[in-house]
């Protein structure tokens, strides 16, 4: 990295926290903006991605410019930080990504281990429907299979959107007792 003199960043460290020095601050930031965003594009290939860490870095200085602990040069405690926020950054990566892998497999779990196809899956909500009375079905039927709003619905059927609200909390209801075994099937294949 192109930083010489640590002679000189330590004294814009010592004048941001002794002095709350917005212009050593400035400095600093222009000085090593750049140099720190290919250093961090070492480990991080998206640059926007780097100059955000290296941004974060910098608020952080000076959101901590008091409390800060620099045990070896002001220099090295740049480089460090901006190497700690990208191998932070990446692990958040890995972990969401692992976290989507995992949430994958758990759905080709539940529709590879079912022991009912669609078809019959279907048939047991037409039949848990059909216990419904006619008013709550209807309104069920036309949020979820017709995804229409709850304003559509009552303007349609001429009752108050509160009223539309308990015909679908009814059903719901319903629904979650008589189907409670296959729920999490008829959400993956109906919802």
């Amino acid at each position: 990295m192109g930083f010489t003199n640590s002679d000189a960043i330590d004294q814009l460290f010592w004048r941001i926290a002794l002095n709350d020095d917005e212009d050593a601050f400035r400095s600093l930031f222009f000085e090593f903006f750049s140099s720190l965003c290919v250093f961090a594009h070492r480990h991080i290939d998206d640059w926007d991605t780097c100059e955000d860490l290296v941004q974060d870095t910098f608020f952080k200085v000076w959101k901590n410019r008091k409390t800060i602990e620099i045990n070896t040069s002001s220099r090295n405690f740049l480089i460090t930080s901006v190497r700690n926020s990208c191998i932070d950054y990446l692990r958040k990566q890995d972990s969401a990504r692992l976290w989507q892998e995992r949430e994958v497999l758990d759905k080709s779990k539940y529709a590879s281990d079912d022991l009912y196809s669609h078809i019959e899956l279907e048939q047991m909500l037409i039949k848990a429907l059909a216990k419904l009375p006619e008013n709550v079905r209807s309104v069920f039927e036309l949020n979820r299979f017709e995804g229409k709003s709850y304003k559509e619905i009552a303007e349609q059927q001429g009752v108050s959107i509160k009223t539309v609200e308990a015909h679908m909390t009814k059903a719901l209801k319903t629904l979650r007792v008589e189907l409670k075994d296959y729920l999490p099937l008829l959400i993956l294949f109906f919802w």
